[in-house]
């Protein structure tokens, strides 16, 4: 049993199928608040799905989740009742996801991205809401691209954009899933030093990556899933060291 003082994320028992394919299996993990989770592994271990868990935008068969003191558990063969329902909507509400394909909306500029959010679920005042953007839109370096569209930005201007529509949520945990992969190499660095100053304040974060060097300056522990379990959660010194274990050696001379 995982002790849910002072926990930020608590999980237990997490398991999903996707019809006979068991993806995660009997996920145990806790993240304290303003911890740093590097979520590193093959193709295929589970990595965005166990994410994709953690907001409900992927239902669990079963266990439990905890987010910010809201916990919801799913007993298996049981569906969610309006009890879980609920809790859910508040969890996400606690929650930011920066996805790897960026998820903006091609119809609106970047400051309605931002802002859509803040007036649709939390339902505050525009001018509120644009004060908020503004602010946030400086924060990553974009607030003269604010009338732009996305498809008049690049790739790691619509990741930061999108960063800041996580922000504007005031979430507890934000969830990041693979927020480089889709980008040229000279656009990383970009969203990754926002990523560091979120560590650098003491954002709680889950992140699944394979930025090594990321990983080794911002995390505080390296969680590494192979075949739908966690084989290992551990810290950086110790994951990228010399006693790493074969399998994690092997995984790491392969991304090099």
């Amino acid at each position: 049993m995982i002790s849910s003082k002072q926990c930020a994320v608590c999980i237990e028992g997490l398991e999903k199928n996707f019809s006979r394919n068991k993806v995660l299996r009997n996920i145990n993990l806790r993240v304290d608040p303003g911890e740093v989770v590097v979520i590193m592994g093959p193709s295929g271990s589970g990595k965005t799905t166990l994410l994709r868990s953690l907001n409900f935008l992927e239902l669990p068969d079963s266990g439990s989740i905890e987010v910010g003191g809201i916990k919801v558990e799913k007993k298996p063969d049981a569906p969610f009742g309006k009890s879980e329902k609920k809790s859910i909507q508040q969890i996400r509400r606690k929650t930011a996801m920066v996805f790897q394909s960026f998820n903006l909306f091609p119809h609106l500029t970047v400051m309605e991205n931002v802002i859509e959010g803040l007036i649709s679920v939390k339902r505050i005042p525009r001018k509120t809401a644009l004060d908020r953007g503004k602010a946030l839109l400086a924060r990553v370096g974009l607030d003269e691209k604010a009338a732009e569209y996305p498809c008049r930005l690049s790739g790691g201007q619509k990741q930061r954009v999108a960063i800041a529509r996580g922000l504007a949520m005031e979430p507890e945990v934000i969830f990041f899933d693979e927020p480089t992969s889709a980008l040229d190499p000279e656009l990383r660095d970009e969203v990754l030093r926002i990523m560091r100053e979120l560590a650098n304040e003491g954002m709680t974060m889950l992140v699944v990556t394979h930025e090594v060097r990321f990983a080794k300056d911002a995390a505080d522990r390296i969680v590494f899933m192979e075949g739908g379990v966690i084989l290992e959660d551990t810290t950086p010194a110790l994951f990228f060291g010399d006693t790493a274990n074969e399998r994690i050696t092997q995984f790491l001379g392969r991304i090099g």
